[in-house]
């Protein structure tokens, strides 16, 4: 294999290794500043998502709007990442959501579908 054929395979294995982390990225910035337009680019056509001790399981459309009155009556200050992992299709993150009305344990957990990261399920406990 020629030198220039092998440098270019890692540089092409490392773009498509950060854009996988640039969506989870994106996501949890979303989550930062209360974006839900944003978070629900990222939505598989099912999300589940839990408020509390409410779970539902959700369309793209109706998620959004169930987390944008989330954010709107929580008034959002702040994300904090206070553990990543991975699995062999699944990546979860784990943070506490800091609001107006309080702090919130956050789980966010996404599947690879498609050759695309989806999320799959938000917990606000």
């Amino acid at each position: 294999m020629s030198r220039f054929l092998r440098y270019f395979l890692i540089l092409a294995t490392g773009l498509v290794l950060m854009s996988f982390d640039l969506t989870v990225d994106e996501i949890l910035g979303a989550i930062k500043k209360g974006d839900a337009e944003k978070i629900s680019q990222h939505f598989d056509t099912l999300v589940e998502i839990t408020v509390q001790e409410k779970t539902n399981a959700y369309s793209k459309s109706q998620a959004e709007m169930v987390l944008r009155d989330f954010f709107v009556n929580n008034n959002v200050r702040n994300f904090k990442m206070v553990h990543r992992g991975y699995s062999n299709d699944a990546e979860y993150c784990v943070g506490v959501l800091t609001t107006a009305r309080g702090d919130y344990r956050t789980t966010l957990l996404i599947k690879y579908r498609s050759g695309k990261k989806l999320v799959q399920e938000i917990r606000f406990e």
